[in-house]
């Protein structure tokens, strides 16, 4: 069987750097990579770099005799699985927009039928510009997928929307996109319960306990299990990232809440229990605003909340296939996880160190070390989306492993 194939387009702009990694991560994911670079590329990085990682001849000139003598142009835009343009300019987005073709890239791009997605790369002040504005909306009609830009400081010394998304989470967009392009996906056909983000403990009508989860690790697992074809229920404490597209959404506050919507879901094929749950609770929460008493704090009693990994793991009849929970620890990673995986009872632990200095805890990437009967096994530190891919991935291997010893 083939390897997909992708055509990778390379515009000019400082982001241009990233497309060496990102060439590199796809070659180690397997694909097949073709490079093409624009003639400002060529002023950031050089055409031998590009080709020594793809592994492959870098095509630069519209009027390469040779390969137009048969229409190369369109054989290289129509060959491909995917057209990937990373960075995409301003300059190259609004000839895509605008159906203009003075060049390769722009050539390939308007020539092809094959489905296209761009990672932005520009100044502040260009992305946010009209004219750019007006191009994305044509270009989001048109059918192109857009990866980003992500928010963060440019080149120039100015901050904010246009910075290229990083290259981990291009590829793990790129990769969610060619399986949903496949023809099966790996979990049509399969119910999975994940639940997400925080809950809040409540003190008195106004006030609660909660913690610093994002929900985000949550949101990326619930899209990556429906982009591979998962019916996924979504239960969610009160979390900043957005909910999943596609899924069926329960929202909670309370751990109790949780509990309850978790057991009344079931069954399922797999549940994930990615929430970070309040351990404790006010055992008699006030039903009135506490006042405050000058020189006097309020006496709190806890209580501990259910248990809900524990119990759905202990479950007999209902107790889904893969039951996988989530461990964030401080010290000690491996060695806390893997104690609490048979103190819970569950498959899988997916271990996480959310030491303050790690920023994992609310950011955007995560390092994770997955624990089961066969060992701990560390990934390397990338976005929460691509953990999510991963994830999924093995998710869904598991569970035809499951089928096929059934």
């Amino acid at each position: 069987m083939k390897p997909p194939h992708i055509l990778l387009v390379i515009s000019g702009g400082i982001a241009a750097y990233k497309s060496l990694e990102l060439i590199r991560r796809l070659r180690t994911m397997g694909y097949d990579v073709t490079p093409v670079m624009t003639k400002a590329a060529e002023e950031f990085v050089t055409p031998l770099s590009v080709s020594a990682l793809a592994g492959r001849k870098v095509y630069q000139d519209l009027f390469d005799l040779t390969s137009e003598a048969e229409m190369g142009h369109i054989e290289l835009s129509r060959s491909a699985d995917l057209l990937v343009v990373a960075p995409a300019s301003a300059d190259l987005m609004a000839k895509m927009a605008t159906g203009l073709a003075n060049d390769l890239a722009s050539t390939l791009l308007l020539a092809t039928d094959t489905p296209v997605m761009i990672a932005p790369a520009m100044n502040v002040r260009m992305w946010t510009h009209p004219a750019t504005q007006r191009n994305i909306k044509a270009l989001k009609n048109d059918g192109i997928e857009f990866i980003g830009p992500a928010h963060g400081d440019m080149a120039c010394g100015e901050h904010g929307p246009g910075r290229m998304t990083e290259p981990e989470e291009i590829a793990s967009a790129i990769e969610q996109k060619l399986t949903a392009l496949g023809a099966e996906k790996m979990l049509a056909g399969r119910h999975i319960l994940v639940t997400s983000g925080p809950t809040h403990e409540p003190i008195d009508p106004v006030r609660y306990i909660a913690n610093r989860s994002s929900g985000a690790q949550g949101s990326a697992i619930a899209n990556a299990l429906i982009a591979q074809g998962a019916e996924v229920t979504f239960i969610t404490g009160p979390a900043e990232a957005p909910a999943p597209i596609g899924a069926r959404i329960v929202e909670i506050q309370s751990a109790q809440e949780m509990h309850d919507a978790v057991h009344a879901a079931l069954p399922v094929d797999a549940a994930i229990f990615a929430a970070a749950v309040a351990d404790w609770r006010v055992k008699d929460a006030a039903s009135e605003k506490i006042k405050k008493q000058a020189g006097e704090s309020p006496s709190l009693t806890f209580t501990e909340n259910p248990d809900i990994l524990a119990s759905v793991s202990a479950l007999d009849e209902q107790r889904p296939p893969l039951v996988i929970g989530f461990a964030a620890e401080t010290e000690n990673v491996i060695e806390n996880a893997t104690a609490k995986r048979l103190r819970k009872g569950c498959d899988w632990i997916i271990a996480n160190d959310v030491s303050p200095d790690t920023g994992i805890m609310g950011g955007h990437k995560n390092t994770v070390t997955v624990i089961t009967d066969d060992g701990a096994v560390s990934w390397e530190k990338m976005s929460k989306k691509a953990v999510a891919a991963r994830l999924a991935q093995d998710i869904a291997q598991h569970l035809q492993g499951c089928d096929d010893r059934d």
